[in-house]
């Protein structure tokens, strides 16, 4: 029979002399919705109505980006392809390139009239191009379908440029979700996001500006994607690098421009200054010992199989909780490298954080004197009475 066993963990003897601080100050936004999340320890660092569908605005262009850079990478659009620019396209108000039917536009403008000059007549005319139907309204069923197989759960698209449309939702956490996506799928395109300034064919010189106000800024922020109607609000898909660390945000229901690049300064400056990345333990170390069931050995060390690396709060200094968790005693044979445990950490204000323990040796199961033995054990323990109170010893031996 085995048990959950739950051993406390000394931290200092796991982690070395780090000393974890405990729990950073929470930032108080004045978006309606956010999510902040730390890309490269995968943390969330803020979730504020981030599941709540809401309208996207121009955020839910991304969609549309994300499916044209796919068709890119396999062959079904090229980068130098010319397209050709629909009345449909054309009457979109809004942000625009200023296209015309008299146009055949490369698909690289293209792109880059999404994302620096938000384009929604580009859009449209990239959404047309890969649709099933040749309509943008069934390239929004693809939208849609292809969002869920992400694991967008609450994004719904009715056009492909976010423009106000019964039933059209993102939550924050999908839009997030989706940028960390075009960040790691596409390295190749993701630097046109941080361009500031697009002259298509010398149209419209004073429409030439990325939007974007966390540009420039010398902050390490280098996109993603604005966006502002009525109902929505203005919102923000941002991005920034500081050093070897990555953060994704996204905040919508904001009252002004200006309220929108304050946030985006704000959610960075957080990030980075209210936490750090720290290696707490390395490959191999030796965490705890688990009892060995009918084994040539008792016991067997657990240990980490890879360098665990964990996003902590630098305010507030305290001690990390570890905790050992694993279901013994564990029966043998037992091999090196196999998974027998967790070793969980907590960090008050962050997602618990758990790393597989293996064991860090054979055990063989043990011979017949071994058997023998821990079957006259069990038998014992069966049979011996059980210790009543009166009869227990006190710490210093006497009854």
């Amino acid at each position: 029979m085995t048990f959950r066993r739950l051993l406390p963990v000394f931290c200092a003897a796991v982690f070395g002399a780090f000393a974890a601080p405990a729990q950073a100050q929470s930032l108080d936004t004045r978006a309606t919705a956010a999510w902040v999340y730390d890309l490269t320890t995968s943390t969330v660092l803020l979730d504020k109505n981030a599941n709540e569908p809401l309208p996207p605005a121009s955020m839910s262009k991304l969609m549309t980006l994300y499916m044209a850079f796919e068709a890119i990478s396999n062959g079904r659009l090229t980068i130098d392809e010319k397209l050709g620019v629909s009345q449909h396209c054309m009457d979109y108000d809004g942000s625009s390139m200023f296209l015309n039917t008299t146009d055949r536009v490369r698909v690289e403008d293209l792109l880059r009239g999404v994302i620096i000059l938000s384009g929604n007549d580009a859009a449209c005319v990239l959404a047309e191009s890969l649709s099933p139907d040749g309509t943008e309204a069934g390239f929004a069923r693809m939208m849609t379908e292809r969002a869920a197989k992400l694991g967008m759960t609450n994004s719904m698209f009715a056009n492909s440029n976010g423009w106000p449309a019964a039933g059209q939702r993102m939550s924050m956490h999908d839009l997030g979700w989706l940028a960390t996506h075009i960040i790691q799928d596409f390295p190749t395109y993701y630097p046109i996001f941080s361009e500031q300034e697009f002259d298509f064919d010398g149209r419209v010189p004073s429409n030439n500006q990325n939007r974007n106000p966390i540009l420039g800024l010398g902050i390490g922020a280098d996109g993603l994607k604005t966006g502002h109607t009525e109902e929505a609000g203005y919102g923000l898909v941002g991005s920034a690098k500081q050093g070897d660390r990555r953060i994704v945000f996204v905040v919508t229901g904001l009252d002004s421009p200006q309220a929108r690049a304050e946030e985006g300064q704000k959610i960075i400056n957080w990030a980075f200054r209210q936490f750090a990345q720290r290696q707490v333990a390395t490959a191999g170390t030796r965490i705890a010992s688990a009892d060995v069931w009918m084994g040539d050995s008792t016991t067997v060390g657990l240990t980490v199989a890879q360098d665990l690396t964990l996003l902590v709060p630098t305010t507030d200094q305290d001690a990390i909780t570890a905790q050992v968790v694993y279901d013994g005693p564990v029966e043998a044979p037992i091999t090196a490298g196999q998974k027998l445990g967790e070793l969980v950490i907590t960090l008050p204000g962050l997602p618990e954080a758990r790393l597989p323990l293996v064991a860090d040796r054979d055990v063989a199961r043990g011979g017949f004197a071994v058997r023998v033995r821990t079957a006259a054990s069990v038998l014992m323990s069966k049979i011996a009475p059980a210790p009543t109170a009166e009869a227990a010893p006190s710490s210093d031996g006497t009854s």
